[in-house]
């Protein structure tokens, strides 16, 4: 267990620094709160459909009726006609593209993309072991955890799986990751719990105190994983990343909130594309407009 703790003594003090000031960012309630959480009081687990017009083919997306935040924001957001005109600004071979950033509508060659959006961002809908990386899944781009501790996604950027296929062995160590992914975030929850105690220690140079403390902590992981072991990979996610591929390293961080059901070979093709030192297309590929389809 020792090696799964990835703060380092001296550095549990700033570990719990940079997790208090990433809560407050968030705390902020966004001004569009009302219209993004209505589906509470009216459930709706419908999933729906969109076609995906680009300048390189179309493709269409289904989204799941079990993240209904996520759905309900992509499809006011297609409604409005928020995506037309942007573009794919980020592409990785064996990877993802990654699309959804306002500024790209008017975006100079070489300028930098990644940070637009709407002033709100999305409360975490992690459906997991349920809806995982797999080639082809729809998930919502965030910012990291030192800053965003809650996982909440981008207001608008998404992305899509194109990912790479696994081997019997990548599945094993994969699986070994993230259990130690999972006792990390305990641990971290735990260290938030004694905040002001590590503080105070860090303050006094009691290097004793902070190490006794961990013990303690590592103890407590223990005992919770123990109890409560968690997910693994089931039986469906290791077929999938064994026969079509896909990026299983960011299960559980993420919200993965749809999938392509048809033109596959069209994100296929906007993968390949060649890219600048920033990962942006050389050749602006751009999304001509959005459509929710009718059953």
């Amino acid at each position: 267990m020792r090696a799964y703790i990835l703060a380092p003594l001296a550095a549990l003090a700033v570990l719990c620094a940079c997790k208090a000031t990433g809560a407050a960012d968030t705390a902020a309630a966004p001004k569009d709160s009302i219209e993004m959480t209505q589906h509470q009081q009216n459930p709706d687990t419908a999933s729906a459909k969109v076609l995906v017009e680009t300048t390189m083919g179309n493709f269409t997306v289904l989204l799941y009726g079990d993240t209904p935040k996520h759905r309900d924001n992509f499809l006011k957001l297609v409604e409005e006609g928020y995506y037309d005109s942007t573009l794919f600004h980020r592409v990785i071979k064996e990877f993802m593209i990654q699309a959804g950033d306002p500024d790209s509508k008017t975006a100079k060659p070489g300028q930098h993309l990644g940070a637009g959006g709407p002033d709100y961002k999305i409360d975490a809908e992690i459906v997991y072991p349920k809806h995982f990386h797999k080639r082809g899944a729809l998930a919502a781009a965030r910012q990291g955890d030192q800053v965003n501790p809650m996982k909440q996604s981008s207001g608008s950027q998404f992305y899509i799986v194109t990912g790479q296929k696994l081997d019997t062995a990548q599945i094993g160590a994969m699986e070994q990751r993230l259990q130690q992914t999972r006792a990390q975030e305990i641990f971290n929850k735990l260290a938030m719990e004694q905040r002001d105690s590590i503080i105070e220690m860090q303050r006094r140079g009691d290097r004793t105190g902070l190490q006794a403390l961990q013990d303690k902590l590592i103890e407590q992981v223990d005992a919770e994983i123990a109890a409560n072991p968690g997910p693994g990979m089931t039986d469906e996610m290791k077929k999938a990343y064994t026969t079509v591929g896909g990026a299983p390293h960011l299960d559980g961080a993420y919200t993965v909130f749809g999938e392509v059901i048809d033109g596959m070979e069209t994100v296929d093709k906007i993968e390949k594309a060649q890219t600048d030192n920033a990962d942006r297309p050389k050749t602006d590929i751009r999304i001509l407009s959005m459509k929710v389809l009718s059953e």
